[in-house]
């Protein structure tokens, strides 16, 4: 198997009996290194010591007493956000029932970038096995935040922060930055747009997030996005549908839809309320999917037989924000599925 994907943190982690991830000391360490928290050599003595227990035992249990005496106090509100999600990681001992109980709240406190990197690691579970370099580029946008750029019939997404750096640096790091500032003209710089024919470029680049993907209705994009799709409410649910790219809806019983972003979410419950949406709202839908229950007695009873409907769109900035746990929040599920 080629690896990838090393900075989901697989490593760190063990594989319970029904495929979910443990939470281990070593997952929890990776969270206590992040700058945010890392003493540095001008850091005080208490920021020392504490950092120092941890590492021995990063369960160790910490009152807000032992981060009063903290200097700095910013770094102290570091650590009892921190902190709070270690708490939430060992409360629910699996990385995927910590993730699910987040959504299960009235809010949510932890970090978006924290959540990002759970679903990144549950991901790399899931897909451990997978060997299609389209699939794994399709999965990134469940954790990771998607340009599109449409020209001439074409649509192509890829890796906002990377198209970010790009634009400032010209793809020459911090020599692009300085160019950039002494007003230098600089280059143009293309993604490769990952495909059947140059797949293996995927491997050793799959951490460097600065591939792109053709996200047409005709392409491979959408139909690999939808088999991660399937894998991700089985690997939850235990659930087996079958998601398949369309290029619009046909249904006069119309019954139940899910939005994979709240881009999505907006513009479908306007279709589905018969409300009026703009050309350039209709434009934003990148992808609508219909998905079917492979066993009718898992769908919710008054809901059987009729498909579930998708879609993804893009913000009216070009950018997909996807929000994975749409899927597992608004599943029309069978109690006891």
């Amino acid at each position: 198997m080629r690896p990838f994907w090393k900075s989901a943190g697989y490593h760190l982690v063990e594989r319970e009996g029904n495929g979910w991830l443990r939470v281990t000391p070593d997952l929890v360490r990776a969270y206590l290194t992040r700058p945010e928290i890392h003493p540095v050599e001008e850091s005080c003595e208490v920021e020392h010591r504490l950092f120092e227990q941890l590492m021995t035992d990063p369960f160790t249990e910490v009152s807000d007493s032992d981060l009063a005496p903290m200097v700095d106090q910013d770094t102290a509100d570091n650590y009892r956000v921190v902190l709070a999600f270690r708490d939430h990681l060992l409360k629910h001992k699996t990385v995927e029932a910590a993730y699910a109980a987040l959504f299960k709240a009235q809010t949510i406190s932890v970090p978006p970038v924290f959540i990002d990197q759970l679903v990144h690691l549950i991901l790399r579970n899931i897909l451990r096995n997978c060997q299609d370099p389209v699939r794994l580029r399709a999965a990134e946008l469940f954790f990771r935040e998607q340009m599109v750029s449409l020209n001439e019939g074409t649509v192509t997404i890829a890796d906002a922060e990377i198209v970010e750096m790009m634009s400032e640096t010209g793809g020459l790091g911090g020599l692009g930055a300085l160019l950039m500032e002494a007003g230098t003209p600089m280059r143009e710089v293309a993604l490769d747009v990952i495909g059947e024919e140059n797949g293996e470029i995927y491997w050793d680049r799959s951490d460097r997030f600065d591939t792109a993907l053709d996200f047409r209705f005709t392409q491979p994009g959408p139909d690999a996005f939808a088999r991660v799709l399937e894998d991700w409410i089985r690997h939850f649910t235990g659930v087996d549908v079958r998601i398949q790219p369309v290029q619009k809806i046909r249904d006069e019983q119309w019954s139940w839809h899910i939005g994979l972003d709240a881009d999505a979410t907006g513009i479908l419950n306007a279709l589905y309320n018969e409300e009026g949406i703009s050309e350039a709202d209709n434009m934003r839908i990148l992808c609508l999917f219909r998905m079917d229950f492979e066993n009718r007695t898992d769908m919710r009873s008054d809901l059987r037989g009729k498909p579930v409907w998708l879609g993804l769109a893009m913000s009216r900035e070009n950018k997909i924000r996807m929000k994975p746990q749409n899927l597992l929040v608004n599943l029309p599920l069978a109690s006891g599925s």
